[in-house]
């Protein structure tokens, strides 16, 4: 994906966590999106997850977010070892389990961590891959709902 590009259809999931399926159109004309991917076997995501989880509670009202776990080798397919994963790291945001790369193909997504921010009409305004600044993606993200 790149800037401008429109957010993907939320389809294809193997299973959702925390949530009911979650339609684009849902996201869309409310607020600003962020969706993140992660996976179990990867360290630097369980290290920005609790910043994610921080930004979540402090824009609650104003930030959609959802996690989407991509798997990166057949042990990622352990659906309670994702499970157990995303307790163990508070994730209470929606999380897409995508056992079959759906939504990480429509995003041509390649690696994790990577953080997707979109503005409430469904534009990407932000792309962040790796773990990297956080406060880079906070900013982005205050001017986006302000």
């Amino acid at each position: 994906m790149k800037l401008r590009d429109e957010l993907p259809a939320l389809t294809g999931a193997t299973a959702w966590l925390n949530s009911r399926e979650i339609k684009k159109d849902e996201l869309i004309g409310n607020k600003p999106v962020l969706i993140h991917f992660w996976s179990v076997s990867c360290d630097l995501c369980k290290r920005s997850i609790p910043r994610i989880q921080k930004l979540r509670n402090i824009y609650k009202d104003d930030l959609a977010v959802i996690a989407v776990h991509m798997p990166r080798s057949e042990k990622d397919l352990d659906m309670d070892l994702i499970k157990q994963t995303a307790a163990a790291n508070k994730m209470t945001e929606p999380v897409f389990v995508d056992g079959e790369e759906k939504l990480t193909k429509a995003f041509a997504n390649r690696q994790v961590p990577s953080f997707y921010l979109f503005d409430a009409g469904g534009s990407l305004r932000y792309l962040q891959k790796g773990s990297g600044n956080v406060q880079m993606l906070k900013n982005r993200l205050e001017r986006l709902v302000k």
